[in-house]
């Protein structure tokens, strides 16, 4: 998404969070507890680790899974049945069609740790992210200042969450290694062109610092790409679309991590 676009999303974020839809479900209790230990851990369990992902539409992709509300349940267990390592749940609303009970319930049905993807901007969306159940949360370097991206990160520690920080180049690494995520993610679309580029991914994974795990996410459609980018030194794939498109996304999950 262009910076413009970005900031749209970001400023019916705030509007939002000022109305105090985040706020409602702070200090709640999930049925199933946030564990950011156990996500990171799954993301560094042997074998190839998919984090796979539930999104309804995106402003690049459009609408993937119209039903998503009716068909939740489904996916979430064919994500199970396929052993993807972790969840990651697109709840944001105005852009991407989410929503956030869609977490627990996903969480409940795979019994795998859940990253709620959302964009992050206030302490608020870390308590409505424990109250729900989340395991880890994200935070796009792009969207924050190195002191609200420290802050927040430090923030989510504390509330026991698994902190996945996304860059989309060498500077924005450099800002996420900074904040001392759990994990870093790379993202391989072009954010002016909506386009994926792979070789890029390849390029920037030596720009990232040992210590957390590395997430490639974005234009991953083959067990080819998976294999090339864990070449590059990716230790874990996020999938969205591809699986969500997917005739069969049991088997496809099982053959990218065959």
């Amino acid at each position: 998404m262009s910076g413009g676009f970005l900031e749209q999303i970001l400023a019916a974020k705030r509007e939002r969070i000022s109305r105090g839809e985040y706020a409602a479900r702070a200090g709640g209790s999930a049925e199933r507890p946030s564990d950011g230990r156990r996500f990171v851990e799954a993301l560094r369990s042997p074998g190839v680790r998919i984090v796979a992902e539930i999104k309804r539409r995106s402003p690049s992709a459009g609408e993937i899974v119209a039903e998503t509300e009716g068909r939740l349940e489904t996916i979430a267990l064919m994500y199970r049945r396929g052993h993807a390592a972790a969840l990651s749940v697109v709840i944001e609303q105005d852009f991407f069609g989410g929503r956030p009970e869609w977490l627990p319930r996903a969480k409940k049905i795979a019994g795998l740790p859940a990253l709620m993807k959302d964009f992050v901007v206030d302490e608020a969306q870390l308590d409505f992210a424990a109250a729900l159940g989340a395991d880890g949360i994200l935070l796009i370097v792009r969207a924050l200042s190195d002191g609200d991206l420290a802050r927040l990160a430090a923030a989510a520690r504390a509330r026991g969450l698994a902190v996945v920080a996304e860059a989309h180049d060498t500077e924005e690494i450099r800002r996420a290694a900074a904040a001392a995520p759990d994990v870093l993610g790379v993202n391989a679309r072009d954010l002016a062109t909506f386009t994926t580029d792979l070789a890029r991914l390849e390029a920037l994974a030596a720009e990232i610092p040992p210590g957390p795990v590395r997430l490639a996410e974005s234009g991953i459609r083959s067990r080819e790409d998976v294999a090339r980018l864990a070449a590059a030194g990716y230790g874990a794939f996020l999938v969205g679309e591809t699986l969500l498109r997917a005739e069969d996304p049991v088997e496809l999950l099982r053959e990218l991590r065959s």
